[in-house]
This record gives C-alpha cells, structure tokens and sequence, in this order.
C-alpha cells in the first residue's frame, strides 16, 4: 500500500511538473536566470571590494606607522646627538635627560615597529584573499558574459520556434478538411463549385434533349403532311385516270 502511494505521489508529481513546465514562458525564465546571475555577480563584487577595501586599508595603516616610526628614529637619533652634545660641555644632568627621552623614543620605536611588522603580516594575507576575490570576481564575470551570449542564442531560438509553430498553424490551417470556426476551406468552396457547375450542366443537358424532342416532333408533323399531300396527288391522279 505505501509503495503503490510513493508510486502515484511520484507519478503526480511529475505530471504537474511536467503541466507546469508547459504553462511557464521560456523567456519569463531567461530573464529569471539571467537576473539571478546578474544577483550573485552583484554580490560577488561587493564582496571582492570589501576585500580590496581591507586591503587598500592596511596599507593607509603601514604607511601611517612607517611614517610615525621614521618621526621616533629621526627623534630618537636628535635626542641622542644632543646628549653628547651636553655630555662634551659638562652638563651631564642634561645629557642624562636627553639620554631618556632617547629611551622614551626607542621604546615607542619599538611599539610601531612591532605593529608594522603585524600590519605587514596581515597585508600579506589580505593580498592573497585580494588575489583569490579578482580571480573570482573575473570568473565570475566571463561566466556572465557566457551566459548573456547564452540567453541571446536562447531568445533567438525561441522566437525560430514561435515562428515555426505559426507556420506549422498555418499550413494546418490551409490543408485542413474541418478548420474551426465559420471559415470555409478551399477544398470546400471547390466542392460546392463543382457541385454547382454539375447541376448547370446537368440542367442544360435536359434542356437539350427536350428541345431535341420538339425539333423531332416539328419534323414528324412535316412529314406527316407532306405524306398527305402526296396521297392526296396520288389519288388525284388516278382519279384523273378513271375519268379518261
């Protein structure tokens, strides 16, 4: 029982799949795939430029603390030279403070190098997932394109169907012995000529032989009379003879 079920519910189901892959309009789902291509491409590109915006943004970020760490060395490298300065003329509590503000610059120095060096690392990344999102995104792209060249073959080839399918309605039409509607078929009207041209014919006919026959009856009676008349001399004549 639940196999005969499983049976009828997959048989139903293509029967309405089937039903309603013939009601939808071949280019209503062109357009539907054309669009969701175009929707994935869309997205695809806003990833890649989120992508390329991550990366473009570690390298505001390097530049930025390469630059602050050039100002702490060249600071640092001051400090220093100041502090021998102050040591050669004696003032040694002044060299010890330019010593530290030395130190203080070494030691942001290493900070922003530390951070640079991390920043450089993730740029390295960043530049690979760069990489991979332009691949993708230039894939992603000819496999667009392929599909539009795709979709206009398509079209092209749906309007070559409607138009063979008007024509095949066409021919239909004109060769068929019932068309639908009130429309006569020339086979039809050929059909009632002929029986028309038949009846002519057959009236005329007719109307020869009748005319045939009072031609034949007119040319009786004038025998008839010239028989009579020569009757007539013939017994006029043996009269004559019997007088004599």
């Amino acid at each position: 029982m639940i196999r005969s079920f499983r049976r009828f519910w997959r048989y139903l189901t293509a029967a309405l799949e089937g039903t309603l892959d013939e009601l939808l309009d071949p280019r209503v789902q062109i357009e539907q795939a054309i669009g969701e291509a175009k929707r994935r491409h869309a997205l695809l590109a806003e990833q890649a430029a989120a992508v390329l915006g991550n990366e473009r943004e570690l390298d505001i970020r390097i530049n930025r603390a390469a630059t602050e760490a050039a100002r702490l060395r060249a600071s640092a490298r001051q400090a220093l030279v100041l502090a021998d300065r102050a040591r050669a003329n004696g003032e040694t509590t002044r060299a010890a403070g330019y010593e530290a503000s030395a130190a203080a610059f070494a030691g942001q120095l290493t900070v922003v190098d530390a951070s640079v060096s991390d920043l450089q690392a993730l740029r390295e990344k960043a530049s690979a997932v760069s990489r991979a999102a332009r691949r993708g995104l230039e894939q992603n792209a000819f496999a667009l394109q392929d599909q539009l060249t795709q979709r206009a073959r398509l079209l092209t080839q749906l309007e070559a169907a409607k138009l063979q399918e008007r024509m095949a309605d066409a021919v239909r039409q004109v060769t068929s012995f019932a068309p639908p509607g009130d429309t006569p078929t020339l086979a039809t009207v050929g059909e009632r000529i002929d029986r028309r041209f038949a009846r002519a014919t057959a009236r005329g006919e007719l109307a020869a032989d009748a005319l045939d026959a009072r031609m034949l009856d007119v040319s009786r009676a004038s025998l008839d009379i010239e028989a009579e008349r020569r009757l007539a001399e013939i017994r006029a004549a043996m009269a004559a003879e019997d007088g004599t």
